[in-house]
């Protein structure tokens, strides 16, 4: 019997790439749907490429994810570490059973993304209750937590035991330091834990002009979903844990395993959370997505008729307009409707947006205003 052996030879990781895959869209099209639109940014993908090639174990017993714990508390402090995920809903879903008992529940404002966004998954995932309060500008209060942190000891009622909050929230607002060391304060007075949802922390941080530890580590934020993808990675996010005392290290690697958000090949994860955080990537996409912002809000604040929601704080732009000019103006750019009913739409500039990006979109607003 002869036996055929055919011998593959490795890619070498300087070679030029090949691939037969071809490009099936324009890259010249921009919306302002999402900041999740944008691809993912040069240095990133160049991370990726150095961190590809020969073996490294798996499941994030390698070299890039131990790296990433330095990088990590160089941000958030001496005792933070870092579990990379998949993506924003898994972080979360993980961070709050990390901090929650099968009896627990979390307070959030009511406009939160746990609560809106993810199809369920805290509580049908977690197993735990959401507490919702109604809120102004997305953001809480101590006074406005209080509306649902009660009934400490009632078996009947969903034990609060989190408060969840959003920097930046999904109305594009921002906290302050000072909120949040108030919220910080008075949950753990109540014996409670607080999460923070960091899908956008860099623009808030960027927003603030302070060290994201300014108001995570450094005010009391017991645990920390770290954003990325919306900050100009392919995909990935972390769970971050600020204080060690919240929850134990074993817990959270089960959980992780359990919740279905263990990579693999998690060093692909890790390096490019260390391309954004190592110097200021993160910081210089923040900066560039809020200006972004800025300039829309500019814009569009001298279109008669167009009403901008709420305070300008980030990368996003909440405004009213005439429903049907919204939908003439999707067939030009892509956004969402925020609350149809009402005319309330949701306009996301990205890392990548340019001031030409924003200049054609205000002409053609003012365009479609006019008809």
């Amino acid at each position: 019997m002869t036996t055929t052996t055919t011998t593959v030879t490795p890619a070498s990781p300087t070679s030029p790439p090949k691939t037969d895959a071809r490009r099936h869209h324009d890259p010249s099209v921009r919306g302002f749907a999402s900041d999740n639109y944008a691809g993912a940014h040069p240095e990133v993908l160049a991370a990726l490429a150095l961190a590809n090639g020969g073996h490294q174990v798996a499941y994030g017993e390698d070299d890039y994810t131990a790296h990433l714990q330095q990088v990590i508390r160089s941000h958030f402090g001496p005792t933070a570490e870092a579990f990379p995920v998949f993506n924003g809903t898994g972080a979360n879903v993980v961070a709050l059973q990390a901090l929650t008992d099968r009896w627990g529940a979390v307070v959030a404002a009511e406009s939160a993304h746990i609560n809106v966004d993810e199809g369920g998954a805290p509580e049908r995932m977690g197993g735990l209750k959401l507490l919702t309060v109604p809120t102004p500008d997305g953001k809480l209060t101590p006074e406005l937590i209080d509306k649902q942190a009660w009934g400490f000891d009632d078996e009947h009622r969903a034990m609060p035991q989190v408060v969840s909050i959003t920097q930046n929230t999904e109305l594009g607002t921002v906290y302050t330091v000072d909120e949040i060391r108030a919220i910080c304060d008075h949950a753990h007075q109540h014996g409670m834990k607080v999460h923070l949802d960091g899908a956008r922390i860099a623009n808030a941080a960027a927003s603030l002009d302070v060290p994201m530890r300014a108001f995570t580590n450094a005010v009391g934020v017991d645990i920390l979903s770290y954003g990325g993808t919306k900050n100009g990675m392919l995909f990935g996010e972390a769970v971050v844990v600020l204080n060690p005392d919240a929850v134990r290290p074993s817990a959270m690697k089960r959980l992780r395993k359990s919740s279905m958000q263990l990579a693999s090949k998690m060093r692909f994860v890790s390096v490019q959370l260390e391309a954004l955080l190592a110097r200021d990537l993160w910081l210089r996409n923040a900066q560039h997505s809020n200006a972004m912002a800025q300039r829309l809000a500019a814009g569009v604040r001298a279109v008669d008729g167009v009403e901008i929601l709420y305070e300008v704080q980030a990368n996003a732009v909440f405004a009213r307009l005439p429903h049907e000019v919204s939908e003439r103006l999707q067939k030009r750019f892509r956004f969402y409707f925020w609350d149809e009913a009402a005319g309330d739409v949701r306009w996301m500039c990205a890392y990548d947006t340019t001031e030409d990006d924003v200049d054609a979109f205000v002409q053609a607003l003012k365009e479609e205003m006019a008809r």
